[in-house]
């Protein structure tokens, strides 16, 4: 469902009132608040304690209707997978976190790299390993 959020707002933006959240997501509002005590879908509370629906609220209420009418999992069953998926997109953030702090990391490393080999003596030169003795006698200073 493609909605269209006022400015400042986004799908996390809890402004539906139960009764067009059960419209929308095809529910009874008895049942909403039913999966709001059982903690499937907690929506937002306004400063009264009136419920207080996101869009990505009705679409989690969608979803726990789907796996208890199409699939059969149990109430209890649901609240896992939610926990788990719940889980997973945290991890997927941190792993999105720490690959861009590993990212920083390299290229700090390779700056600081290239510091240093810019900042190696130019009169050193390399040899082949052979057994050659070669005597170097600087010039004398003035």
């Amino acid at each position: 469902m493609s909605f269209p959020f006022p400015p400042g707002t986004n799908e996390d933006t809890p402004f539906f009132v139960i009764s067009v959240a059960a419209q929308l997501s095809g529910l009874h509002a008895q049942t909403l608040r039913s999966y709001d005590r059982l903690g499937l879908v907690s929506p937002g509370r306004t400063s009264g304690g009136g419920r207080r629906y996101s869009m990505r609220d009705i679409v989690l209420l969608r979803e726990v209707q789907r796996l208890s009418q199409e699939d059969g999992v149990n109430l209890a069953g649901i609240k896992r997978i939610i926990e788990l998926e719940n889980e997973v997109d945290a991890l997927r953030a941190k792993v999105v976190e720490l690959t861009e702090e590993l990212a920083h990391a390299l290229a700090v490393a390779e700056q600081t790299a290239a510091t240093v080999h810019a900042s190696y003596r130019r009169d050193l030169v390399p040899l082949r390993q052979e057994t050659a003795l070669v005597v170097w006698k600087p010039k004398p200073r003035k």
